[in-house]
């Protein structure tokens, strides 16, 4: 859970005599083998100061890779959790650029940052007090005041929110149990120019926006969905998937792209197309940018003759009718000792399946099983790269 920050804790924090203390514990090693000792030493040192400057200085130590420019930053540990990485903050700020922004939960501040010196006007709230008086530390320049994201403070800004993720402590998709609920937020807002962040496995299908939905991966990993208004959607695109890169590069696709693919047999590689593009729904449009092609309409899986840029592809060695004997066999004409085992469409446990194989050789390999027409195959790959 963390330690449990007061306002007083943050004064603290805050102040010239804590800079000093913080500096001193930074010096401890504070790693599991030395946690005991070196709270002692801080709590000798610091006495009832100790907790919080502890849990600071760990806190900024994980959040460094995340928040870069964070260094000096105050943390509660679930808002440094739930905070947007730096660089997909920074790639939604560019859409604000120059507009008047005002960020309704804006937690410890990382949403602002970003937008700092990218819009014209940055405005914070929060109904969270000490996330509140942290954020003032964090972020200086933003103007910040104390609301509650439902009831309305700014006119003629465009409203920022990401609605708390947790309910009891458990990630939730539900988006009624959202902290404040994402229906609610909605409609307090609705007619204004707005963007929500949420978690990307909500159903937004069934939610009934009119806007576009964009998924959002950074270093392949698929971090958040961003509900855009309609004001603040490019005109024909209901779903964009956007992979960034944390050394700031990335590229787009939508939906107002062709998806039109051809049906053809499995080319010489397997493609698996970034998660954002997946969750977005857009594998198609993905497809029919680089020239691929489905190895069946209802997997995400992809083929062709040539991998796109920075994702992974598998090459096809031997394309099977799927069964564990035939799969056994095959494996051991090419001497595999070791396979990643994907599955998509077919009812296939990897952990059970591997032990049934029996591998014995010196090899590493992958297995691609997968739905194709009305049967199942094994594509049996050279081990991935990313091209």
């Amino acid at each position: 859970m963390g330690y449990d920050f007061t306002p007083s804790d943050v004064t603290y924090l805050g102040s010239d005599c804590a800079a000093e203390a913080l500096a001193e514990v930074d010096r401890l090693e504070l790693s599991t083998r030395t946690r005991l000792a070196d709270i002692g030493r801080a709590r000798t040192r610091f006495g009832d100061r100790m907790p919080a400057l502890v849990d600071t200085v760990l806190l900024r130590r994980k959040a460094a890779a995340k928040l870069p420019g964070s260094a000096n930053w105050l943390f509660t540990d679930d808002a440094m959790q739930q905070a947007t990485p730096g660089s997909v903050a920074a790639h939604r700020a560019q859409r604000l650029r120059g507009r008047d922004v005002h960020d309704v939960t804006c937690s410890i501040g990382a949403e602002l940052y970003a937008l700092t010196g990218v819009a014209a006007t940055v405005i914070g709230s929060d109904i969270d007090a000490v996330r509140l008086q942290m954020a003032r530390h964090n972020v200086p320049t933003a103007t910040l005041l104390r609301a509650d994201a439902l009831r309305p403070t700014t006119r003629g800004t465009v409203v920022l929110a990401d609605p708390a993720r947790r309910s009891g402590g458990r990630r939730t998709h539900d988006p009624a149990a959202l902290m404040p609920p994402l229906p609610d937020l909605l409609d307090v807002y609705r007619g204004r120019d707005l963007a929500v962040k949420c978690a990307p496995g909500l159903d937004f299908d069934n939610l009934g926006w009119d806007g576009e939905v964009e998924i959002v991966s950074l270093d392949g990993g698929v971090k958040e969905a961003c509900l855009w208004s309609a004001g603040l959607a490019k005109s024909g695109v209901t779903r964009r998937a956007s992979v960034l890169r944390s050394d700031g590069t990335g590229w787009e696709i939508t939906d107002a792209e062709d998806d039109t693919v051809e049906e053809k047999a499995p080319g010489r590689w397997i493609v698996d197309p970034d998660g954002a593009v997946v969750r977005a729904g857009l594998v198609r449009h993905y497809a029919a940018r680089h020239g691929l092609w489905q190895l069946d309409p209802r997997i995400a899986y992809l083929t062709g003759d040539s991998v796109p840029d920075g994702v992974r592809g598998f090459r096809v060695l031997e394309q099977i009718k799927y069964s564990d004997k035939l799969l056994r066999q095959t494996l051991a004409k090419y001497d595999c000792g070791v396979v990643e085992i994907l599955v998509r469409g077919v009812d296939v446990d990897p952990a059970l399946l591997r032990p049934r194989l029996k591998l014995k050789g010196a090899t590493s390999l992958s297995v691609v099983i997968a739905r194709t027409g009305r049967s199942a195959s094994a594509f049996v790959c050279e081990a991935p790269r990313a091209v």
